[in-house]
């Protein structure tokens, strides 16, 4: 009679192990074709290992379980969260800005409901999707009027179309910068049609080599802030107000891209000073261009304000349409945008400017509370000790500003193969339910805790660290 038992020389059929309790519950959670395959697959797995001699028939409970265990690591979603404790604020790898509660909440609405996207309320007929945002960005910039596409990148890439396409572009040789994913200043000029015209050197560019390279030929002059890289030593670089005037001298716009962007002066909150949107405009730029991920602390999006006429003649290049931004990044932009009115309160309801501008202190006591808890998951294999470490802004924003912070460093304990411990550990962090980025320096692992706000997530998180196990 079969009794249903497995014995090493049978292994149970798909219809025997869908009748198990695992299996059942497989097929409710994930669907029974998703269960057939996961099935299949463990299957597949016990007879080989028969094969090749290295295990014995399993029972149908013990497929099913190695099933549902295959469905839920399946399942687990790619986009996932993770701890940044690498000590980069705005980590370009880790999705940069973390929205504010308001963007989250206006993002989610516009995901559930049908949204007055490009309808005109006041009117009852059909609208710009950029007047959801426009009223905001005028107000916060001083400038006349203003549009908004997927990115900064593209932003550059619309203007320069737009003015530049078939005419040259002038533009400082020491600003033909490269950001990341190497896409290169000259290369978007190329794909926008502009001619590249470079004046000056590397490190040294005079108002004159401006001057002499205006022609009948020019579509624009551009400034480009290096946000990522800075040149010092013996250097000369021309003001945008000096520029402005040579440009409006000579009838040509000047496009005044500022890369990452910021709308409040990043010295009030103890950061060093990096040139706002309103200043850029208040120079006498015609456009500027700007991200919303970086320093704004928004969702991806790359912002032009400036003169009506060009902002007009922006709006009316087919590219635009291509480059546009959906309903779900704008309601989360003006929510964004929304904060900026009340800058009193703004560094505590921006999660950006939050961590920026939180307090060392608050960031060693956190540090000393939790180096116990990090010890005791690491095990004994390695040493865990409170250091004092410098955070950075990231994402190309200034570059050369580092920010005292602290942190927890992990430290291997033997004297050999402290290389692959540190790996090891590393790797066991990033299989975590919610997994752990930190950054190796100094044959350490070191967990920068400018970024972690809660703690309690993170220790139950840690709860189910077993390092041992995994070296």
């Amino acid at each position: 009679m079969d009794t249903g038992i497995s014995t090493p020389s049978r292994i149970p059929s798909v219809d025997e192990i869908l009748k198990t309790p695992p299996a059942q519950q497989a097929v409710a959670r994930f669907g029974r074709t998703r269960a057939v395959e996961a099935i299949r697959q463990a299957t597949a797995a016990v007879r080989r290992g028969i094969g090749a001699g290295e295990a014995p028939a399993a029972s149908a409970e013990a497929i099913a379980a190695d099933a549902v265990l295959w469905l839920e690591t399946d399942a687990r979603p790619n986009a996932r969260p993770v701890f940044n404790l690498t000590g980069t604020v705005l980590h370009t790898n880790l999705g940069r800005a973390i929205l504010a509660e308001a963007a989250i909440d206006a993002a989610t609405v516009a995901m559930r409901e049908a949204l007055a996207l490009e309808f005109d309320l006041a009117q009852g007929k059909r609208g710009e999707r950029d007047s959801l945002v426009r009223g905001l960005l005028c107000e916060l910039t001083g400038a006349e009027d203003a549009t908004v596409v997927n990115n900064n990148a593209a932003a550059v890439l619309l203007a320069l179309n737009t003015l530049a396409k078939g005419k040259e572009a002038i533009v400082s040789r020491g600003e033909l910068i490269e950001i990341g994913g190497a896409f290169r200043m000259p290369e978007i000029m190329a794909r926008a049609g502009a001619k590249l015209l470079e004046v000056g050197t590397t490190n040294r560019t005079h108002e004159k080599d401006y001057a002499a390279a205006i022609s009948p030929k020019t579509g624009l002059i551009l400034k480009v802030h290096t946000s990522n890289y800075r040149i010092e030593g013996f250097t000369k670089s021309v003001s945008g107000k000096a520029i402005s005037a040579l440009a409006h001298a000579s009838h040509v716009p000047l496009l005044n891209d500022l890369g990452s962007g910021t709308l409040v002066d990043l010295a009030r909150y103890g950061l060093t000073h990096e040139q706002t949107v309103v200043e850029a405009v208040a120079e006498g730029a015609d456009l500027v261009t700007f991200s919303g991920d970086k320093l704004l602390g928004g969702p991806q999006a790359g912002f032009i304000v400036g003169k009506r006429e060009l902002i007009a003649r922006l709006n009316r290049n087919p590219m635009k349409r291509a480059l546009r931004i959906d309903k779900i990044r704008l309601a989360a932009i003006e929510a964004t945008l929304r904060l900026y009115r009340d800058p009193d309160r703004l560094a505590e309801r921006l999660p950006t400017l939050r961590m920026m501008a939180r307090p060392l202190a608050d960031i060693e006591a956190a540090a000393a509370r939790l180096r116990p808890v990090v010890a005791a998951a690491a095990g004994s294999h390695f040493t865990a000790v409170v250091i004092a470490c410098a955070s950075q802004i990231g994402s190309g924003s200034l570059p050369s500003e580092v920010i005292p912070s602290a942190g927890i460093a992990l430290s291997a304990t033997a004297t050999r193969g402290k290389g692959r411990a540190l790996t090891a550990l590393a790797a066991a962090l990033r299989t975590l339910d919610q997994p752990v980025i930190g950054r190796v320096e100094n044959d350490a692992l070191v967990l920068d805790l400018r970024c972690l706000e809660d703690e309690a997530a993170f220790v139950r998180n840690l709860a189910t660290l077993h390092v041992e196990e995994r070296r």
